[in-house]
C-alpha cells in the first residue's frame, strides 16, 4: 500500500461498488455502506425479498437512505486531483467523464479511454490495449495508407501534367490552323473581289457600247418613220383629189416612192456578240464554281469531325421486347419507349428487367466501331448508354456491374460512373450519339446537334464480351426514341 500512487487509492474509495464510477449523488444506508443513491434504489427495486446490503449482505430499511454529502466533496476533490495529475504528467489527455489520464485504448469503440472507463460497465468485456502500443499500430496503418495515397497523388499529377501538354499542343494546332484559315480566306475574297471588278468594269464597257448603238439606231430609226409618215400622208391626201388632179405628175409620184427606201439599222457587231457571250459563260462557270464550294465546306467539315472519332459503322438498332420493363411501352417499330404509371401483364421471363426501368437493344456488339443517336425527351429522366448482355436483370443495377451510359435525372446530367459524376453542361442536348469502340474497350457520347463531346469511358472501360444499347426511362411523358 506504500507504494500505491495515493491519487489512485483515493479514486477507489470514491468509486461506487455497485457501478465503479465516482459516486453520484451518495447515500449512506444503516449499515454504514455508501452507494449512488440511483444504484442502490435500483438494486433495491430488482429484489423480492427484504432489502440488503450490496455490499456485507445485512438487513436494512429502504427508506432510511441519508446523503452523504462530505464524501460528494471528496469526489469533486478526487476529480480535481485526477485532474491535476494527468496535466502534471504531461499525459494524453483526460478522460471527459472521469477527469482520468486516457492510458488506454479500446479496440471494440476504437477510442481512448481511461482505467475507470476500462472497469466500467461500457468496456469491461472489451480488448483494451496501451494507448502507446495502439498508436504505434495506428500509425503503421496510416503511414501505409499515406504511401498509397502520395502514389495515387503522382498518378493524378502525372496525368495533369500530360493533359495539359496535350491541351497546350491541341491549343497550339487550333491557332494555326486558325491562322490558315484566315489567311486563305482572305486571299480568297481579295482574288474574287478583284475577278468582280473586272468583270463588272467589262461588262459595263459592253453595255455603254451597246446603248450607243442603240441611241444612234433609235435616232435614225425615228427621222425614217418621221419622213414615211409624211410620204404616207401626203399619198393618202392624193388619193381623196379627183382623177384628172390625182393623175397629174402621177408618174413623178411613183418615181418618189420607189426611191425611198427604209434604211437598216445598225447591228450589233459580231465582235461584240462574241464578248457578251464569252462573259456570260464565264459568269455561269463562276457560279457553277461557288456553288460546288459551297456544297463541298459543309461535307468537308463534317467528314473531319467525324473522322476526330474514326470510322464508325452506323447500327440500325431496335428494341428487345422480351428485356423490357412492365412499366415500359414500345412502339410497333420497336424504336421508340415510354414510361406508363400502370405495369403491362407481361410474361415473367427471366430477359426482362424487373426492377429498373429498363430496356436491352436487339442487336448486340462484340468486335468493330458502331454508333447510333438517340432521341431524347425534355419530360422525367432518362439514361442511354450501353451494358453488358449479361447484366444483371432481377434488383436494382450498379453501374460497375456492366452499365457505360449518361443521363438527365433529378434536374442533373450525370455520367454513370461509381459513383455517378455530375457533367457540368449548359444545355440538355435533344439528340444524343453513342459511340461503342469493341475493339479499344471504350464508350463516347456525342451531342448530335452540334457534335460537341459529352463525356468518354476511357479505353479499356467496357470488356471484351457482347455489349447491347441500354435505355432507361422513368417518369410521367418521359420517352426515348432510337433515330433510324
Amino acid at each position: 500500500m506504500a507504494t500505491e500512487d495515493p491519487v489512485e487509492h483515493l479514486q477507489h474509495e470514491v468509486a461506487c461498488p455497485v457501478c465503479l464510477e465516482y459516486f453520484k449523488d451518495p447515500v449512506i444506508i444503516d449499515c454504514g455502506h455508501n452507494f449512488c443513491r440511483a444504484c442502490i434504489v435500483q438494486g433495491w427495486e430488482q429484489l423480492a425479498t427484504a432489502a440488503s446490503c450490496p455490499q456485507c449482505r445485512e438487513t436494512v430499511q429502504q427508506g432510511n437512505l441519508r446523503p452523504n454529502r462530505q464524501l460528494a466533496n471528496m469526489v469533486a476533490i478526487t476529480k480535481r486531483l485526477s485532474l491535476q495529475a494527468a496535466k502534471g504528467a504531461g499525459g494524453d489527455g483526460v478522460c471527459g467523464e472521469h477527469l482520468e489520464a486516457l492510458k488506454l485504448f479500446c479496440e471494440e469503440d476504437q477510442t481512448p479511454i481511461c482505467v475507470v472507463c476500462d472497469r466500467s460497465r461500457a468496456h469491461r468485456a472489451h480488448t483494451v490495449v496501451p494507448i502507446q502500443e495502439a498508436a504505434q499500430e495506428y500509425k503503421e496503418k496510416i503511414q501505409a495508407q499515406l504511401k498509397t495515397l502520395r502514389e495515387e497523388r503522382e498518378k493524378l499529377l502525372g496525368f495533369k501534367d500530360t493533359g495539359e501538354g496535350k491541351s497546350r499542343e491541341y491549343l497550339k494546332q487550333i491557332q494555326e490552323e486558325r491562322q490558315k484559315i484566315v489567311s486563305e480566306f482572305q486571299q480568297l475574297r481579295q482574288f474574287l473581289k478583284e475577278q468582280e471588278r473586272l468583270l463588272l468594269v467589262r461588262l459595263e464597257k459592253m453595255d455603254k457600247e451597246i446603248v450607243k448603238i442603240w441611241n444612234e439606231n433609235n435616232t435614225k430609226l425615228s427621222e425614217e418613220i418621221s419622213h414615211l409618215s409624211e410620204l404616207i400622208s401626203e399619198l393618202e391626201g392624193k388619193c381623196q383629189k379627183p382623177a384628172s388632179e390625182f393623175l397629174q405628175d402621177v408618174r413623178c409620184t411613183l418615181r418618189r416612192c420607189k426611191k425611198e427606201k427604209f434604211q437598216q439599222p445598225v447591228d450589233i457587231s459580231p465582235e461584240l456578240e462574241v464578248r457578251l457571250n464569252y462573259f456570260s459563260q464565264k459568269t455561269v462557270a463562276l457560279m457553277e464554281i461557288l456553288r460546288k464550294f459551297k456544297d463541298t465546306l459543309p461535307s468537308a467539315l463534317e467528314t473531319t469531325k467525324a473522322g476526330s472519332l474514326g470510322a464508325h459503322t452506323q447500327a440500325n438498332v431496335t428494341l428487345d421486347p422480351d428485356t423490357a420493363h412492365p412499366n415500359l411501352v414500345l412502339s410497333e417499330d420497336l424504336r421508340s419507349v415510354k414510361w406508363e404509371e400502370i405495369q403491362q401483364d407481361l410474361p415473367d421471363n427471366p430477359e426482362r428487367f424487373d426492377t429498373e426501368p429498363s430496356v436491352l437493344g436487339w442487336e448486340g456488339f462484340t468486335l468493330g466501331r458502331h454508333c447510333w443517336e438517340v432521341e431524347v425527351g425534355d419530360r422525367g429522366g432518362w439514361v442511354v448508354g450501353v451494358a453488358k448482355e449479361s447484366v444483371r436483370r432481377r434488383g436494382e443495377i450498379r453501374p460497375e456491374e456492366g452499365i457505360w451510359a449518361v443521363g438527365y435525372v433529378l434536374d442533373q446530367f450525370w455520367a454513370l460512373t461509381s459513383p455517378a459524376t455530375p457533367l457540368p453542361l449548359s444545355w440538355v442536348p435533344s439528340r444524343i450519339r453513342v459511340c461503342l469502340d469493341c475493339d479499344r474497350g471504350q464508350v463516347t457520347f456525342i451531342d448530335a446537334g452540334d457534335e460537341a463531346p459529352i463525356f468518354t469511358f476511357p479505353p479499356g472501360s467496357v470488356p471484351g464480351e457482347r455489349i447491347r444499347p441500354w435505355l432507361w426511362v422513368l417518369g410521367v411523358g418521359a420517352q426515348l426514341r432510337l433515330c433510324p
